[in-house]
Order: C-alpha cells, then sequence, then structure tokens
C-alpha cells in the first residue's frame, strides 16, 4: 500500500515532467492542470478535507504573489528600465571594456554577477538579470537560459544572503556554522563543475575550452576558496557575496592580462564597435550601474546592519490562511524583501538616470503585462505544493524513499531535496518541506543529522535547475515564453549528473571529507590536524 501511495503521490510531479518534456505544453498550462490533478488526488484518496484543500491552495499562491513573484518582476523592472533610459548600453560597453569573449562574458555575468545576485536578491534574480544582460550582447538566448539555471543551482544554499540555511537550522535547531559547512563540503565538487559547463553550453561544445582554461579556473578559484573559508567558519550570509565579487575582480582583472584574437564564432556581436568607442566617464559609468549599485548597498544594510534591520523586519503581518492547523500562518514583509528593495533601488536608479514618473510606471506596467504567465506558472506550482505537504502526499514520497532505502538513505537525500526544488522552485520551501525529515531519517538510520539537511539544501539549489517556475523566470527573461519544455530537455540531464554526484558525496562521507581536507591543506596555513574540518567518517555509516 504504500508503494501505491507514493506511485499516487508522484502522479503530479509525473504529470507536470511528461507536459513539459513530452507533449511541449506551455509551462502555465501545464502548472495549472498539476494543481487540479493534485487537489482532486488529495481530496479523493488522502481524504483531505476540501476546504482544507482549497485554503492550502490560497496559501500557496499567496506566498508565490509575496515574495516570489515580486522578486521576479522587480528584477524584470529593474532590467527593462535600464534599457529605458539607456544604461544597458552605457552597461554593455562597459563590459565590452572587458572583454568582446562571450565566453568570458559569460563567466563575468552569469557565474560571477549571478552568484552575486543570488546572494543578495534570489528568488529568480540570478537568472532572470544576467541572463537579460547577455542576451543583450548578442548571444543566442537558449543556451544563455539554460547555461544561467545551470550555474544557479548551487548558489541557492546560501542565496538571499543565507535565508535558506538559517531558515532550516532554525527549525531543526541544528548549528548554523556547521549546517552552513556541511553543504559547502557538499556542494564543493558540484561547485567545481559549474563553470566548466557553463562554458560548454554556451560555446556549444568542447572547442569552447581552447584558450579558456585558465580563467575558467581563477574564475572558479577567486569564488570558492571565499566561499568556502566563509561557509565554513563564519556562516551562511556572506559565502555567495563575498565569493562572487572576489571572482568578479578576478576576472576582470586576468581578461585584461590577456592576449590574443578572439575566436570570430565566440565574439561577442554587440561588442563589435565597442572599441571604436569613446569611454565612458566615472560619473556615467556610476550613474548607469546606479540601480544595481543601490541592490547591493541596500540589500547589505537591511540584511546584516541590525538596527537597520531589525525595525524593518518588523513591519509585517501574520494571517491564517489554512484552516488545516490553527498555528499555520503566513507572514508578509512589506518593507524588509528583496522585491520591495529591489524596487526602491530600481526606481532611484531610474531617477538618477534621468526617467520621468510616468516613464517609470509605463515600464513597470508593462513588465507585469508581459509576465502574467509567468506569475500563473509559480502560483500554481506553489499552490500544488502546500496541497501536498499538508494533504500528506509529500511525506508520503519520502516515507516510502527511507523505506526502500534503509542505510543507504544518503544517496538519496539529494534527491529528495531535488524534488522538492523542482515542485517548489524554492530553496527556502524545499528546506521547510523536507528539512525535518531528512533530520529524523539521519537519527533513525544513525547518520548525522546536519549532513543530511546540507544535502537536502543541495538537492533543493539543484531541483531548482528544472523547476517549472524556474525554467518560466529564464523563459521570460530571454523572451522564450511558450518554449520552456526545450529549456528542461537541455537542462535535465546537468540536473541528472548533479543528483548521482551529491549522492555519491552524502553517501560516501569520507570521500567528501578527504576532498575537503585537501582544499584545506593545500591553501590553509594551519598547524591543527585537518580532522579537526571533518567529520568521523564512521558517524554516516
Amino acid at each position: 500500500m504504500q508503494f501505491v501511495h507514493f506511485i499516487l503521490a508522484l502522479a503530479p510531479i509525473i504529470w507536470l515532467m511528461v507536459a513539459l518534456s513530452v507533449l511541449k505544453m506551455p509551462g502555465y498550462k501545464a502548472c495549472i492542470i498539476t494543481v487540479i490533478i493534485t487537489a482532486i488526488e488529495s481530496v479523493a484518496i488522502w481524504k483531505f478535507n476540501p476546504v482544507f484543500m482549497l485554503t492550502a491552495a490560497l496559501e500557496g499562491a499567496l506566498n508565490a504573489l509575496w515574495p516570489i513573484c515580486l522578486v521576479i518582476v522587480a528584477a524584470l523592472f529593474t532590467y527593462n528600465l535600464s534599457l529605458e533610459t539607456g544604461a544597458m548600453e552605457k552597461i554593455k560597453k562597459m563590459l565590452a571594456s572587458v572583454s568582446t569573449d562571450q565566453r568570458v562574458l559569460a563567466l563575468l555575468i552569469a557565474w560571477a554577477f549571478g552568484h552575486f545576485m543570488e546572494g543578495m536578491a534570489g528568488f529568480g534574480t540570478a537568472v532572470a538579470i544576467p541572463a537579460g544582460i547577455l542576451i543583450a550582447l548578442g548571444m543566442e538566448p537558449l543556451p544563455v537560459v539554460v547555461g544561467c539555471l545551470v550555474v544557479n543551482s548551487m548558489p541557492t544554499a546560501f542565496g538571499s544572503v543565507g535565508v535558506p540555511t538559517t531558515t532550516i537550522s532554525n527549525i531543526t535547531g541544528l548549528d548554523v556554522v556547521k549546517l552552513s559547512g556541511d553543504t559547502a563540503k557538499i556542494e564543493l565538487l558540484i561547485f567545481a563543475m559549474l563553470p566548466f559547463f557553463l562554458i560548454f553550453i554556451i560555446g556549444k561544445g568542447f572547442k569552447a575550452f581552447k584558450g579558456m582554461i585558465g580563467m575558467i579556473i581563477v574564475a572558479l578559484v577567486s569564488f570558492l576558496l571565499p566561499m568556502f573559508i566563509f561557509a565554513t567558519f563564519v556562516g551562511p550570509e556572506l559565502p555567495d557575496i563575498i565569493g562572487a565579487i572576489c571572482s568578479m575582480v578576478a576576472i576582470v582583472v586576468f581578461a585584461r592580462m590577456r592576449k590574443g584574437e578572439v575566436p570570430e564564432e565566440y565574439r561577442a556581436k554587440a561588442t563589435q564597435s565597442a572599441d571604436s568607442e569613446g569611454s565612458l566617464t566615472l560619473k556615467e559609468a556610476v550613474i548607469a550601474w546606479a540601480p544595481f549599485l543601490l541592490i547591493f548597498v541596500l540589500l547589505v544594510l537591511t540584511s546584516l546592519v541590525p538596527f537597520i534591520k531589525q525595525p524593518l523586519s518588523a513591519i509585517k503581518s501574520s494571517f491564517h490562511i489554512y484552516l488545516g492547523n490553527p498555528d499555520s500562518k503566513l507572514t508578509f514583509a512589506w518593507v524588509n524583501t528583496p522585491g520591495v528593495i529591489i524596487i526602491i533601488s530600481a526606481v532611484i536608479g531610474g531617477l538618477i538616470q534621468g526617467a520621468s514618473v510616468n516613464t517609470l510606471l509605463s515600464v513597470f506596467g508593462r513588465t507585469v503585462k508581459n509576465n502574467v504567465k509567468t506569475i500563473v506558472t509559480i502560483m500554481s506550482v506553489l499552490a500544488t505544493a502546500k496541497i501536498m505537504g499538508y494533504a500528506g502526499m509529500t511525506p508520503d514520497i519520502a516515507a516510502f524513499l527511507v523505506t526502500a532505502t534503509g542505510k543507504y538513505f544518503p544517496f538519496i537525500s539529494p534527491l529528495i531535496g531535488t524534488l522538492g526544488g523542482f515542485v517548489t522552485g524554492s530553496g527556502t520551501s524545499t528546506c521547510v518541506l523536507f528539512g525535518p525529515m531528512q533530520a529524523e531519517t539521519a537519527a533513525a538510520i544513525g547518520s548525522d543529522p546536519s549532513w543530511l539537511v546540507a544535502s537536502n539544501t543541495c538537492g533543493a539549489g539543484i531541483g531548482k535547475m528544472i523547476s517549472p517556475q524556474g525554467i518560466a523566470i529564464g523563459a521570460a527573461s530571454a523572451g522564450l515564453t511558450g518554449q520552456e519544455s526545450t529549456i528542461l530537455s537541455r537542462a535535465i540531464k546537468y540536473c541528472v549528473v548533479f543528483v548521482v554526484v551529491a549522492g555519491v558525496l552524502c553517501l560516501v562521507t569520507f570521500g567528501g571529507a578527504a576532498l575537503v581536507y585537501l582544499v584545506l591543506w593545500l591553501v590553509l596555513p594551519c598547524e591543527q590536524e585537518p580532522a579537526q574540518y571533518g567529520r568521523d567518517p564512521h558517524r554516516n555509516l
């Protein structure tokens, strides 16, 4: 009976995969049908109270609108406004001064700047904004979107100033620094693969690596070392941000030092005439980057400075929407949420760039109108996730996997996180859905709860790569709405590779620890025994 429930609980997910990848159905239509299937199953099979089902769906839809859809609209509004004011042309010109090589620009924007956006804001900004910029630089939309989705998988754990990791730490009671460090250890090898996959995707094959290995290693190491050190010894708030800033600086410096002609195949078309144009003054550069600089400054202030963060965070409202649990409340942060901060930054930046109030309103309205289907997609997926979670469908999926795998559950642990990331499109939501179950399972099989909870967070990032709303965000930013199934078919193979690698690292924990020991031995001038940085390999076996 447990297996039957497992298959039935998976039915909405299976339908969604088939609808997108086989039937080539637009994302918003497939997701609406998914909600209907989930609702019918929850009531007919799991005997979920119809009123509870409807309020669960409502809670998911409202949670999708605020903050997820809000931050997506905010990110796209920022980008569209920069197009309207002409600032994006100046940004393109500055980027062209770094390199005219599409591969270098992909590392700078999709890898480094994308990780920066994930660390600062998350919620789709790390896909939408870098993809929009790269396409504006003349790159082909489909490879750009797939590349951005792939490289945005691992930074999820430390996205939005560490929200996914800090959230699950609060829920499970696990030490946040240890959990952050364990997550970094599991993700280390996959992180090392990302820039290589990015160049492979953008450059359309192994030929793209010619003359790029040194640049890839510079981009990788300059991000990975500070990310790992901050995650292991400080906590989850800053690894993405610090690593991204270091990587951006390193890429720019190394690009200036590179010599030789860029192959015509990889020459950014939008930069062909950049060399013949005059360079921008410092004032012009600051004005062009104003919205993005303000996003960085305001998010840092509202996230890390207590006397600013605390009063703004207090401006919130909580509502009892789901009626099946009297303690269940949905909280809306009205000011201190990434979407609001990004919109404020965009408006101020737009005014600095000379945009009128009418222009601001017009661009914002057009942004919302053009992304209605994306909003519907995300609302539908979150409604599905809430119904599955409250009805018991999601726990049934996890329970069967635990029963079927036993002591080998650590290999499956990232897969569960991946399923959550696929369904919810959110690292935080996946941590909330499956984190406690992972911790309880770890205790039951004699494993380290922190290790399995970290593997769940890692899996959530992998699942985001192929989540309908993540794909919808990428499609919207690239003008590929309606081609979600094509994007999914391109991205899913990378997802499979990452899930297998993460599973092996989680199961063979000594192998994961050995990799960490090697890195620490190479880069840290410490006298201590390396064992202090890892764990007893027998604790998880």
